[in-house]
C-alpha cells in the first residue's frame, strides 16, 4: 500500500477565512461549499482544470468525478468548444437583436430531443423548470403541481423543502411531493385535489431505475387528471442518451427541461417541448437580456456536436460500466456489502454508505472521502465521467480506491470511524424540520 501524499491546503485556508467575511456561507453554491468536504483536509478552491483533472489554489493535482456537478461533460478545457467560445467573443456576447445561433441551436435540440418541437433558453436548471412550470400554469389554468426528484432553488418548488425559510406558506401549499417507483403516492395526490394540478414535474431516471410501466403509468394518470407532464432532464440529457432520459426509456413527456452538460461548464439551459404547449410562452413572461448571450449558445452548439462526432453517450457508459465493476469488486473482495453500496447507472452513479444512524452514515463518507482527498482523488461519492475519463484515470480511481476499501474495512469491524476523521465532518444541505 503506498501512503497518502501531504497536501498542503494553506491557500484554500486562508481563502475560506476571506470568503466567510464577505459571502453567505462562504459559497455561491450549497454544494460546493467547504461544509460539504472534510474541513482541514480537502481543499475550498480549485484554480484550474485539463480533461480530467484539476488543481487547487495550493497547486494540488487530483481527479475529478464531480465535474463541476455535471455540467462538465467532454472534460475540463475541451478545445473544440472554447475554440467555439474564443470565436464567438471575438465577435460580441450580447447584442441589441437575437443572433442566429439561437436558431441553430435550437434546430439542433429539436432534432436530438424526442419530446422537442420547440425550444426556449435560459441560464441555469432553476431557470428552465420554473419557466415550464408557469407554462404549465398558464396552459392548464390551474396552480398546484406535483413533484418527485430536486428542481432548483425557486419558490415553488424550494417551498417543499426543508429550506423553506422565505417561501410565503401560500406559494409552499400549492407543491406536493411523491415517491419515485410508487404509483400510489401520486394517485393519492389527485384524489385529494381533484382538478387542481397544473404539472406532474420529474426526474425520469435518478439513481433508481424505473420499475416496469411506472413511467408510462404516470404518464397516463397525468393525462387523465387534464395535467402536463415534464420531465426533469437537468442532470440526464446528453448524458445518459443524448436526447435524455426520455430517449433511453423511450416515454416521452409533453415539456422538459435541459441543463448541465449542454454547453460543457458554460451557462445554458432549455425547455423543450409540444408545439402545441410551447406557443404558450409567447402569453406568459419569460424573458431576460442574457437569454441569447452568445459564447454559451456556441458553446452549446460544439459541445452537442462533439458529443455526436466523438460518440461521448457511448464512452459514458463504458467507462462507468467499468468503474462501477471495478468498485463492486472491492465492495466484495473487502465484504463491504452492507456498508457501502453503489446505486444508479454506469454513466452516473452514486457510492452511498447506508446506516439506520443518518450522522453515522456522513461520518463514513467523510472518512471515506478525506482518504480519497489525500490521495489525489478529489472524491465525492458521485462519479460523472467525461470523454476524458480514459484507462488512466480508470487505473488511477481503482488504484487509490484499493488503498481505501481496507482502511475503510477496518474503521468498519472496529466503529471508530469518528476517531479516525482528521477534519470536521460533512454536513447536510436540507436539514430536518
Amino acid at each position: 500500500m503506498n501512503p497518502a501524499r501531504q497536501f498542503r491546503i494553506e491557500n484554500s485556508q486562508l481563502l475560506l477565512e476571506r470568503a466567510w467575511k464577505v459571502i453567505p456561507s462562504a459559497t455561491q453554491t450549497f454544494s460546493k461549499g467547504s461544509n460539504q468536504w472534510v474541513r482541514g483536509v480537502s481543499p475550498s478552491y480549485l484554480v484550474k482544470g485539463d480533461g480530467a483533472w484539476v488543481w487547487d489554489a495550493d497547486g494540488n493535482k487530483y481527479l475529478d468525478y464531480l465535474m463541476a456537478l455535471g455540467p462538465i461533460i467532454l472534460g475540463y478545457g475541451n478545445q473544440s468548444v472554447n475554440q467555439a467560445i474564443y470565436d464567438q467573443i471575438k465577435n460580441g456576447t450580447v447584442f441589441s437583436q437575437m443572433h442566429p445561433l439561437e436558431v441553430e441551436l435550437a434546430e439542433k435540440l429539436v432534432e436530438i430531443i424526442p419530446c422537442a418541437e420547440m425550444v426556449r433558453f435560459g441560464k441555469n436548471g432553476s431557470d428552465a423548470t420554473t419557466a415550464s412550470i408557469r407554462l404549465a400554469r398558464a396552459i392548464t389554468g390551474r396552480e398546484h403541481i406535483a413533484c418527485c426528484g430536486y428542481h432548483g432553488w425557486h419558490d415553488w418548488y424550494i417551498g417543499s423543502t426543508t429550506r423553506s425559510a422565505g417561501v410565503p406558506k401560500a406559494v409552499r401549499n400549492l407543491t406536493h411531493t411523491f415517491a419515485y417507483n410508487e404509483i400510489d403516492s401520486l394517485k393519492s395526490l389527485f384524489k385529494d385535489f381533484p382538478q387542481k394540478f397544473a404539472a406532474v414535474i420529474m426526474e425520469a431516471i435518478s439513481v433508481d431505475e424505473p420499475d416496469p410501466g411506472f413511467l408510462e403509468e404516470v404518464k397516463d394518470i397525468t393525462h387523465e387528471n387534464g395535467a402536463i407532464l415534464i420531465f426533469d432532464e437537468i442532470v440526464n440529457g446528453l448524458r445518459l442518451a443524448l436526447g435524455g432520459a426520455q430517449e433511453l426509456i423511450g416515454v416521452s413527456p409533453d415539456i422538459a427541461t435541459f441543463g448541465k452538460a449542454m454547453a460543457n461548464g458554460m451557462p445554458l439551459s432549455a425547455v423543450v417541448g409540444k408545439r402545441e404547449y410551447m406557443e404558450v410562452f409567447d402569453e406568459i413572461f419569460f424573458s431576460g437580456t442574457f437569454g441569447g448571450e452568445t459564447a454559451s449558445l456556441a458553446a452549446g452548439l460544439a459541445t452537442v456536436n462533439e458529443i455526436e462526432k466523438k460518440g461521448v453517450i457511448n464512452h459514458l457508459w463504458k467507462f462507468g460500466g467499468k468503474l462501477k465493476s471495478g468498485i463492486n469488486n472491492l465492495i466484495e473482495q473487502f465484504s463491504l456489502s452492507e456498508a457501502i453500496q453503489l446505486v444508479g447507472y454506469d454513466p452516473y452513479s452514486i457510492m452511498t454508505f447506508p446506516h439506520d444512524d443518518e450522522k453515522e452514515s456522513r461520518t463514513r463518507r467523510s472518512y471515506f472521502m478525506q482518504e480519497c482527498h489525500k490521495r489525489g482523488l478529489l472524491y465525492f461519492g458521485i462519479h460523472m465521467p467525461t470523454a476524458s475519463h480514459g484507462d488512466l484515470e480508470l487505473e488511477f480511481t481503482l488504484k487509490v480506491l484499493s488503498e481505501v476499501m481496507p482502511m475503510f474495512a477496518s474503521g468498519y469491524q472496529a466503529n471508530d470511524f469518528s476517531k479516525r476523521l482528521e477534519g470536521e465532518i460533512i454536513e447536510p444541505i436540507f436539514r430536518k424540520r
